[in-house]
């Protein structure tokens, strides 16, 4: 381990010192003046000045500590026993980005003590080391990965530690390489590596640029004459030659020596990984290497030994070995492996390996990388690696096969979240539309209402259109709340209790069949989310986990159960999730004992008006409604399936919600919503600047603005808006829509603005409050949202205008 000395401080300081000799003058002084005076009262005076004195001193050295200079040296043998220890390589810097100590394995990867970021790696990963560091200094901590550093491919992980939070922790692990590289390297340099040159097996690992990393002894010997010859470091191929036959001998032992078969094994992709090389001697030039039953002995265990999935076949076909790690990763018993190849992968891609394996069972000498499905996961395509094995005994081919199994969740994680970020953007614009359209309707139908009285003939059909009018509104609504545009009104609220306000309304949805189980954690730090959205989230969630248990046991019903619990950024980061970033949080899990999800839809149930209900049964919003309510709310929600003791399968949904820390100031421009009182008398007088692009909507809006007393211009865009100002008069109160062509309303009102500073405005849109103020940074501007009704629209116009 190196350490960076750190300064000591004096045994004893100023200002204690000085308190421990204010307390004995004090404590002198009263026993000097009870002597002479025999007055306890005195002495108690004196000593009780003593202690003031030295209570002030301690107060002082509390509130004013010393310096960092003065402070002790910290005690580094447990940081340097945990680093040492670690599979890792790991550094720790401080403040000033001085490095303060290091393991041996960080030594030996980067050639000395370098501080972080400034490692021997490129200028681009130096670039993203150094913001990775900023970042673990404002967030607490920080990963990058593809890092190159001397021919390994890296990933590093950065945390903020010490009890002042003033030391940055560096861990730097191989994507792989680091650590297979380093156990092949053990492996060839070790007694392994001795039983292999027993049965003149030579084994090398070679780094990408050609140059041996290590070499078993009989390879060492045959290169370079002995075997304590000093190969590390050299090029491999400077100690063999080619003759016209195109056979390989070694480049010391001239055209005289034995031919011999290179065998290479790629065990890491990438063009930056090492390669580990077999050398065989041949007999009779091209003939077959006559290699014994000890060497093929040695070979297999070396396949064994190997920590990724390897595998031996023969000329026919057939697996003649694999090891644990190919066996994992291609999801089999080891004890009983498959005969063929092709009996793990599905239908389609059997005739291209069988065709693969009998192409280098007959000599080919190039691997080959290919993309192949297992049967028993054809939705995951998996590694497999096919090279040439001649000169082992019966093995003919050798397959690698990589477990990519945690790479493939996270790019579907990856690439649910990026396909839900596009289908909301397309719901939240289809939704504006039709609030625009729904706008028109209700307001056309306000207007009729007010000709006709509830006994005419067609009073009836246009409540029926209105009705349905709000119903198609109450959807859009779901859309909006899907794509995260919808208003909401959040709150410091304890989910515990939401949980418990809506309980009572879950066991009579859940009916008798079905128990409720409700369990909350400890030390739950409050959120900041819309109590009513979050209660439409658990009777949403409660509602389809009471279906699919029903519709598993139609009689028996079954289990629902809700949790909360909180979760640490440490548990965070324990989780290894790409999408929850590392902080702390309320989880809120919900669990049924139904049939689970399928997995061929688990990926599709947030999608809106997907649903697996019959026709007329669901509109397919349920779960949209969710994810959008949750993701608004600054959260995330995940799906799975869980399996209650081998007995019971459900399904169960995992929300996380962000701790409340601090409450935020209120942003400048944010517009205020119309919860004051309604204004009882809604006819009015003077001009009202109407900005609309769509035709019907300003139609409707005009007529009714005129119906309440109002002189209405009206422009269908921001320019002729302002060209209508400029020939006109100043209005007493300006409405318009926010996202409109040539010009959008805010653009048009910072302008109007500048000559008016004092007008009042009226933004009516489809889009939500929230999602608009991101875009709009004006004071003292009011919000309607679409559809509104003609009464609705009167109601916001007159509480603009008297909000002046």
């Amino acid at each position: 381990m190196a350490s960076l000395p750190v300064s000591s401080a004096s045994t004893l300081s100023p200002a204690r010192g000085a308190a421990l000799i204010a307390g004995a003058c004090g404590l002198g002084a009263a026993l000097v003046i009870l002597a002479a005076t025999r007055s306890p009262a005195i002495a108690g005076g004196f000593l009780a000045s003593g202690l003031l004195i030295v209570g002030g001193l301690l107060l002082f050295r509390r509130l004013f500590p010393p310096g960092r200079a003065e402070a002790a040296e910290p005690d580094w043998s447990v940081a340097r026993t945990l680093a040492a220890s670690s599979p890792e390589a790991v550094a720790i810097t401080d403040r000033a980005g001085r490095l303060v100590c290091a393991n041996d394995r960080y030594e030996a990867l980067f050639a000395g003590f370098p501080t972080p970021p400034g490692l021997p790696i490129d200028e681009t990963g130096v670039a993203r080391l150094s913001a990775a560091g900023r970042t673990a200094w404002r967030d607490g901590a920080a990963s990058i990965d593809r890092l190159l550093a001397r021919g390994t491919s890296l990933e590093a992980k950065i945390e903020r530690a010490g009890a002042d939070d003033d030391l940055l922790v560096w861990r730097f692990r191989g994507a792989e390489g680091l650590d297979l590289g380093a156990t092949v390297e053990a492996v060839i340099a070790g007694p392994t590596g001795d039983r292999l040159a027993a049965a003149g097996i030579m084994a090398a690992l070679i780094a990408p640029d050609g140059r041996i990393r290590a070499a078993n002894r009989v390879l060492r010997a045959r290169a370079m004459g002995h075997e304590e010859g000093a190969v590390q470091g050299r090029d491999f191929a400077r100690f063999l030659i080619t003759d016209s036959h195109g056979l390989v001998r070694f480049e010391r032992e001239g055209l005289t020596g034995a031919p011999l078969r290179v065998l290479q094994i790629p065990f890491l992709d990438g063009e930056d990984a090492p390669m580990l090389v077999v050398l065989l001697d041949e007999e009779g030039g091209a003939s077959e290497p006559a290699i014994g039953a000890s060497a093929a002995a040695h070979v297999r265990s070396l396949v064994s030994l190997m920590p990724f999935g390897m595998a031996l076949v023969d000329r026919d076909g057939r697996f003649l070995q694999m090891n644990d790690a190919f066996a994992r990763a291609a999801q089999v018993d080891v004890a009983s492996p498959p005969l063929y190849p092709g009996d793990l992968l599905v239908k389609e891609d059997k005739g291209v390996v069988a065709d693969a394996i009998r192409r280098f069972a007959n000599g080919a000498t190039h691997s080959t990388d290919l993309a192949v499905r297992l049967k028993d996961h054809p939705d995951e395509p998996v590694a497999l690696s096919i090279a040439g094995a001649r000169g082992l005994g019966d093995a003919a081919v050798l397959l690698s096969l990589k477990d990519n199994s945690e790479e493939t969740r996270l790019k579907r994680e990856v690439a649910q979240a990026t396909k839900m970020q596009a289908v909301g953007q397309l719901a939240g614009g289809v939704a504006h539309d039709f609030n625009n359209i729904l706008t028109a309707i209700i307001g056309h139908c306000d207007l009729m209402l007010m000709r006709h009285s509830p006994g005419d003939s067609d009073y009836d059909d246009i409540q029926q259109i209105r009705a349905n009018s709000n119903r198609a509104a109450s959807l859009t609504r779901q859309l909006l709340a899907f794509s995260r545009q919808q208003t909401l009104v959040p709150q410091i609220l304890q989910l515990p209790d939401v949980i418990s306000e809506v309980s009572t309304l879950l066991k009579r949805l859940l009916g008798e069949t079905v128990t409720l189980t409700v369990k909350h954690g400890r030390n739950l730090g409050p959120v900041r989310a819309d109590p009513g959205q979050l209660e439409q989230v658990v009777v949403n969630l409660a509602v389809n986990a009471r279906d699919a248990m029903l519709a598993k046991d139609p009689r028996g019903g079954g289990t629902l159960s809700i949790q909360t619990m909180a979760v640490t950024s440490t548990d965070v980061r324990k989780m290894g999730s790409d999408i929850l970033p590392i902080a702390d949080y309320v989880a809120l899990e919900i669990a049924d004992t139904g049939g689970g999800i399928p997995p061929e839809i688990i990926g599709k149930i947030f999608e809106p008006f997907f649903t697996t209900k019959e026709v007329g049964k669901g509109t397919g919003l349920g779960l949209s409604t969710v994810y959008g309510i949750v993701k608004q709310s600054g959260g995330y929600i995940f799906a799975d399936n869980h399996d209650q003791g081998g007995r019971d399968q459900g399904a169960v949904f995992s929300i996380y919600l962000p701790v409340h820390a601090t409450p935020q100031p209120a942003k400048k421009g944010s517009m205020p919503a119309l919860t004051r009182d309604k204004p009882t008398d809604l006819w009015g007088t003077g001009t009202i600047l109407l900005v609309e692009d769509e035709d019907m909507v300003r139609a409707v809006a005009e007529r009714a603005l005129t119906r309440q007393g109002y002189t209405v211009l009206t422009a269908e865009n921001g320019e002729v808006a302002l060209d209508l100002l400029a020939r006109n008069d100043r209005p007493d109160l300006l409405i318009s829509d926010v996202v409109m062509p040539v010009m959008d309303g805010p653009t048009m009102v910072r302008q109007v603005r500048a000559r008016y500073p004092d007008l009042p405005i009226l933004f009516m849109s489809g889009y939500a409050e929230e999602h608009l103020r991101r875009s709009i940074d004006l004071d003292n501007v009011s919000f309607l949202a679409k559809p509104f009704s003609v009464q609705q629209l009167a109601e916001a116009a007159r509480g603009a205008l008297n909000a002046k």
